[in-house]
């Protein structure tokens, strides 16, 4: 079997094809296209199978990672969306909360409201009204309806998005709003709230209803066109796009709901970083994946996905309620600039030069300097190297960059200035890791770090020393770990309703009920798919809190039969999620399960593909060659002659004691001095942080004892 992932990044879009039958795999890299990401996908497509003598027809499986949804919302050009909603509730996209990102500014720019999804003149109300209880109150005006209907026609809307008040209790009258669409505006995208979310949460149910009609026609549009070039190209098999909660969806899907598209690059990432680790023989994972315009943070502890909060889930401040990932994303990529404020103060980021111009290097018309700039005056990247294997440095643009910017701004040596960069860029990234593992009771010191991305490697093991990280894990191709990982999911959907019973005195038919028309739902998408029922697994989810509480949590459900002893473990696990969460619980209270999910799983069979790195070479001949690098030694930025490996010509198990510098096509380690590495059997180099981190436990120490005695 033949399997080709593709994600696209901010600067390069990255490709791996694996030939399980010949147990091979190879990599790419080719410059992202913005204004239109399937130029660079095609591209990319035709060189890969070049590299790996493989026809296009051959591909047997095709998985993707996008940013296409997820730029949508960033930059404010989605859709021309028009809403049909109850009456009395045109302004809920515009009240939303009452929540404000500064607390106490009274000047401060509120995105949905700046911003609209939705604007007020495309809100249109029609007479209708479902109980909570899911009774007709007030029947729907189906004249009424299709006036509005025309208006938003006639206002040339690209796509509608219906939301009544309890459609998640009865969806009569939003499925017969869109029989009339159908009828009377059969070309424009819908986007109906019983379809995308039928669960409670006015606000956010709307927002994310919106939300999905804002990035449905850009993205639906793109998904069907690159699957159109694919067809022309001669690729025979299915399009699969990652989605926001860890899963693989059909294009079809994912043409239908691209709100469960947002993250899918940084997930594919996360997952992996996972799979790296693991073959390693560690389970306890944070990844860090540095691009070239952001670093996506994701924690794993035993090497599992967390998920967000439902409440936490939001893409530029826009709610989306859908099931994502817990991953955190900062500005802070190889393509960072570095800058002195209006202050004097010196920065990095989160502006990038992007894919175009670049870094000053790229020699591409860019003049701000960048991290890549810093670490190429560092002599981290060498001046010969080529950048995905195809791309030529300039370090003079470098050094003529942080010069005029930087060095004569604040009146300091260039290289200091370049170091300063990565010591700030550096700082930063260190915070997030610890706000996304510290404050939420993880210890990083238990936990090894993954990085990936074509930047992440050059940073890992002075992120690693700042947090104590006993060990850094550097994946076969780390700047392609996010197209890995799209090779190492399955087929995922979740379905889910609002159940708003009590486990404690449960009713458990209509739990039971509940949870069977979910299971029969998944199951139909799933085979619809192609999936035979042997090959599809299915997995229960409770969103469970204390009666009285405003929030839930999520709980794995047990599977078998809905009983007593079912909702009693329900209701531990919920104990014990609670305690890990907010360090109480409450057994004597009564528990509520909000919502119930079922989670559908297409099992694709996927087997580790072992390196062949040192197959072709059993004999270790040493550094191809040696460059005078920039570290920081006792406080002081030393210039130290460092040996330059090429990968591709270390056999398995060669071990290597740092300074050392290892250079791939996809992207380059820099092991510091007093570190160790080893290359395992899957090609990943496994470091070893315990002597310099214990080194500068010792002198922290000593410092400290100095310091009494003055």
């Amino acid at each position: 079997m033949k399997r080709l992932g593709v994600d696209v990044g901010g600067t390069f879009t990255d490709l791996i094809l694996i030939n399980e039958d010949e147990g091979n795999s190879y990599v790419h890299k080719v410059p992202s296209t913005p204004q239109d990401p399937s130029e660079g996908v095609i591209k990319g497509v035709y060189e890969i199978s070049k590299i790996a003598s493989t026809k296009l027809n051959e591909i047997d499986q095709f998985f993707h990672g996008t940013t296409v949804a997820t730029n949508i919302v960033l930059e404010h050009n989605g859709a021309n969306v028009g809403m049909i909603t109850t009456d009395g509730f045109r302004d809920i996209l515009h009240i939303a909360r009452h929540k404000r990102p500064y607390n106490f500014s009274l000047y401060q720019d509120l995105p949905w409201q700046s911003y609209p999804l939705v604007k007020r003149r495309n809100r249109l109300t029609v007479s209708e009204r479902i109980t909570s209880d899911g009774d007709v109150l007030t029947p729907l005006d189906e004249v009424k309806t299709r006036e509005q209907i025309k208006k938003l026609k006639e206002a040339k809307v690209d796509a509608i998005a219906v939301c009544f008040l309890f459609s998640f209790k009865n969806s009569t009258h939003e499925n017969r709003v869109k029989e009339i669409i159908e009828e009377e505006y059969p070309d424009v995208f819908l986007s109906i709230s019983n379809e995308i979310l039928p669960q409670y949460r006015e606000y956010e149910r709307f927002s994310t209803v919106a939300l999905n009609a804002f990035v449905g026609p850009k993205t639906s549009n793109y998904i069907k066109k690159l699957k159109t070039n694919l067809k022309d190209a001669g690729v025979k098999s299915n399009l699969h796009l990652m989605q926001s909660n860890g899963g693989i969806a059909t294009s079809e899907m994912a043409a239908e709901k691209p709100i469960n598209l947002l993250l899918s690059g940084p997930v594919a990432g996360l997952i992996g970083g996972i799979k790296a680790a693991k073959n390693s023989g560690f389970e306890n994972v944070i990844t860090l994946d540095i691009g070239g315009t952001s670093a996506d943070i994701g924690v794993a502890p035993s090497g599992e996905m967390r998920m967000r909060h439902l409440l936490d889930t939001q893409i530029g401040q826009y709610n989306a309620m859908i099931p994502m990932v817990d991953i955190d994303t900062i500005g802070a990529g190889g393509g960072s600039i570095a800058y002195v404020d209006k202050g004097g103060i010196f920065r990095v980021g989160p502006q990038s030069a992007g894919a175009d111009p670049g870094p000053a290097c790229y020699d591409r018309g860019g003049e701000l300097p960048t991290s890549t700039d810093a670490n190429v005056l560092l002599g981290r990247l060498h001046p010969d190297s080529k950048l995905a294997g195809s791309m030529p440095l300039k370090p003079e643009l470098s050094e003529w960059a942080y010069k005029k910017h930087i060095a004569e701004e604040l009146n300091m040596d260039v290289r200091d200035a370049a170091a300063g960069a990565l010591k700030i860029m550096t700082h930063n990234m260190v915070n997030a890791i610890e706000m996304n593992s510290v404050r939420k009771g993880y210890d990083p010191r238990e936990f090894t770090l993954v990085a990936t991305g074509g930047a992440g490697p050059l940073f890992a093991c002075d992120i690693a020393e700042e947090l104590n990280i006993p060990y850094v894990v550097i994946p076969p191709y780390p700047g392609i770990t996010a197209a890995m990982g799209l090779l190492s999911t399955d087929i995922t959907y979740e379905k889910v309703t609002t159940l708003w019973g009590s486990l404690s005195s449960p009713d458990t038919a209509e739990i039971k009920s509940k949870f069977k028309g979910l299971e029969d739902e998944a199951i139909t998408t799933l085979k619809n798919d192609g999936f035979d029922l042997e090959d599809i697994v299915l997995k229960r989810v409770c969103d469970c809190r204390y009666e009285g509480q405003g929030y839930e949590l999520r709980v794995d459900a047990p599977e078998g039969e809905i009983d007593d002893n079912w909702m009693n473990e329900v209701i531990n696990r919920f104990h014990e999620a609670h305690e890990r969460e907010y360090a109480s619980q409450f057994p004597d209270q009564e528990v509520l399960a909000i919502n119930i999910r079922v989670i559908g799983v297409g099992i694709i069979n996927s087997e580790d593909t072992e390196s062949n790195y040192g197959n072709m070479q059993s004999v270790f001949k040493g550094a191809k060659k040696s460059h005078e690098v920039y570290f920081w030694l006792n406080d002081e930025l030393q210039k130290v002659k460092t040996p330059i490996y090429e990968k591709n010509s270390l056999p398995v198990d060669t071990e290597l004691n740092g300074p050392a510098i290892i250079q791939q096509k996809d992207s380059t380690t820099v092991i510091p001095p007093y570190c160790k590495s080893t290359l395992d059997k899957f090609g990943n180099i496994v470091i070893d942080m315990k002597e310099k981190i214990s080194l500068k436990t010792e002198k922290f120490i000593a410092a400290s004892k100095e310091k009494e005695v003055k």
